[in-house]
């Protein structure tokens, strides 16, 4: 790819160079920008082509529309692979979008991230990953990976895992939706930056009118966002969510008196028992390892879920494909549940490793 290259409109990633700042859009609005083993390929590609490069010391990583920087990925795509009977196929998929997220994680020149309205799973694992990672007044940031019977992956367990708290067990189970203000207190953000700005930003990352480093030239439009529901909930999330299984965190939302937490309590019991109970083990876990350890570990979870467990085409279906929020589980109940469910899960070896 050269770094002269014009865009394409109609492209699924729309790649440009102005002066030292590489930009890149993701093109599918209507899809809110989820993405495609095509459009990981072409962001893996660009960014390769910069790597090292004398004119680029600076990307800039966008959405196009007005509905949110990436809504997640093609999960319907994985979901025809399983029922086809081609669950090790979803391993390209995973492969591919996993080592991008490292790549983003370990890029030479800063990465600005604009994650402006919903950034929902690989959206998170695009800009979660960011040196820069910039959210507006209409940011919604979720890894929502439970309520289709799946894991927090993208390196999303690990930036969750670090978060103050038990907050990580909370958004990873629930699959609860963050306003800026959450994102920032919950360290998935770095900057809030009104929406009306983000074009003079664009301008002057460009531009570089006044001298000075990417972050120096976003703290320019950087605001003050307003306290965080989640900082505000820490009490009875913390406690509830400190308990050591499902079943205990489910009894301790029940047994208290604030209605957040029973409406919490309500949630949970109509998500996935399988995925509940790895994810909480993943969140515990993944506390202490490297991103690329993380993502190891989020990798054999997603191919044993799409291999061996059917509530992730079943997930899928219920809320994406037939969309009547009807999914039937397998098994139903935590105590339907394997008693060696977690060492199934952890110790399961994918026939084709994610780091060859």
């Amino acid at each position: 790819m050269s770094e002269n290259t014009a865009p394409v409109d109609d492209a699924d990633v729309l790649v440009r160079l102005r002066g030292a700042l590489g930009h890149l859009t993701l093109n599918r609005p209507r899809a809110i920008n989820a993405l495609s083993l095509d459009m990981v390929r072409h962001l893996t590609a660009a960014l390769d082509a910069w790597r090292g490069s004398p004119h680029v010391d600076t990307v800039l990583l966008d959405g196009a529309g007005d509905r949110g920087l990436c809504a997640g990925g093609d999960v319907r795509g994985l979901r025809e692979q399983i029922i086809a009977g081609h669950p090790e196929a979803t391993g390209e998929f995973f492969r591919a979008e996993y080592a991008l997220n490292a790549a983003i994680a370990e890029y030479p020149v800063p990465i600005v991230a604009l994650a402006d309205g919903i950034t929902m799973g690989g959206g998170i694992g695009l800009a979660g990953h960011a040196r820069i990672r910039i959210v507006t007044e209409r940011s919604r940031l979720a890894m929502p990976e439970t309520r289709i019977g799946f894991t927090p992956d993208v390196g999303g367990s690990l930036l969750l895992g670090h978060a103050p708290g038990r907050l990580g067990e909370y958004l990873a189970l629930t699959g609860a939706s963050m306003t800026a203000a959450d994102a920032l207190y919950a360290g998935l953000a770095d900057h809030l930056v009104p929406t009306a700005h983000l074009p003079a930003l664009a301008e002057a990352l460009e531009t570089r009118a006044d001298p000075g480093s990417p972050s120096e030239i976003v703290l320019l439009f950087d605001d003050t966002p307003d306290t965080s529901p989640l900082e505000q909930a820490r009490a009875w999330i913390d406690d509830a969510f400190a308990a050591p299984t499902v079943a205990e965190i489910i009894d301790r939302l029940r047994a208290g008196d604030v209605p957040e937490a029973h409406v919490t309590a309500d949630t949970l019991d109509e998500l996935s028992p399988t995925a509940l109970t790895i994810t909480l083990e993943a969140i515990r876990r993944v506390r202490g390892l490297s991103l690329r350890d993380a993502l190891d570990q989020e990798y054999r979870l997603a191919q044993w879920f799409a291999t061996t467990q059917p509530d992730l085409a079943e997930g899928i279906r219920a809320q994406l494909v037939d969309k009547d929020r009807s999914p039937r589980w397998q098994p139903d109940t935590l105590t339907g549940l394997a008693p060696d469910l977690v060492d199934q899960a952890f110790s399961f070896t994918p026939a084709v490793p994610l780091w060859g």
